[in-house]
């Protein structure tokens, strides 16, 4: 489980952000901080892995305070999330080694789709390996070219997202379930589910009932 504590000086918005997180499969949120003195207090209780990070806090700049959290806690990652557009801003962001940088206001699905990447990406660089092969760093800064094409308007974060659902469920989903879990909506759960099932990777349930049957959605070789 991949710990996260959420630094916004917006109550309101930080119960938003934490809401999203908790709805995305590996990730809990351990803790919220409204203030910069507050993120410094609870990151050196907490330790999370890591942090959602706005930039425009009361008593501290964002990415100030970005460094003073490093000495805290060495190894911890930082997401940008904030509605600071300025390229510097930006700039200074990436030099300080965020994992990413979103702009409110955002979507759960683009969100989600970040902390998928964070997860398989940046946590896939564990203590198992001494080396580190080409094909990992590619992963790490979205060069993997290993990925099976995917449709017009899909992304490969949220194909993960749904697969995630899947290898969860206890047994076959349909597309609006998908869809309420991912915050999506149907047509797109849909639109994935149907990509993987051509790809092999799901098998179809017909549920009968009145009107149209139900299409159901399993992992192939999953128990009935």
């Amino acid at each position: 489980m991949i710990n996260v504590l959420i630094i916004d000086d917006d109550f309101m918005v930080a119960k938003v952000h934490a809401g999203f997180i908790q709805r995305t499969p590996g990730f809990a949120v351990v803790g919220v901080a409204h203030t910069g003195a507050q993120a410094m207090a609870e990151t050196a209780r907490l330790m999370p892995d890591l942090v959602l990070l706005d930039i425009h806090l009361p008593d501290i700049n964002g990415l100030d305070l970005m460094q003073k959290l490093r000495e805290v806690a060495p190894e911890l990652d930082v997401l940008v999330i904030s509605a600071a557009r300025e390229v510097e801003t930006v700039r200074k962001a990436l030099r300080g080694g965020i994992v990413h940088y979103l702009i409110k206001p955002f979507s759960q699905t683009d969100l989600q789709e970040r902390l998928e990447h964070y997860r398989s990406a940046y946590q896939g660089l564990d203590s198992s390996k001494d080396v580190a092969e080409q094909s990992d760093v590619n992963r790490v800064f979205g060069l993997d070219r290993t990925e099976r094409p995917l449709p017009k308007g899909c992304s490969i974060e949220t194909l993960k997202l749904v697969e995630a659902a899947l290898k969860e469920a206890d047994g076959d989903l349909s597309a609006a379930e998908v869809a309420v879990q991912l915050g999506t909506s149907r047509v797109s759960a849909r639109r994935y589910l149907e990509y993987l099932h051509d790809e092999g990777v799901l098998e179809v349930r017909l549920k009968y009932g009145v009107g149209r049957p139900e299409r159901r959605y399993v992992l192939r070789g999953a128990v009935a």
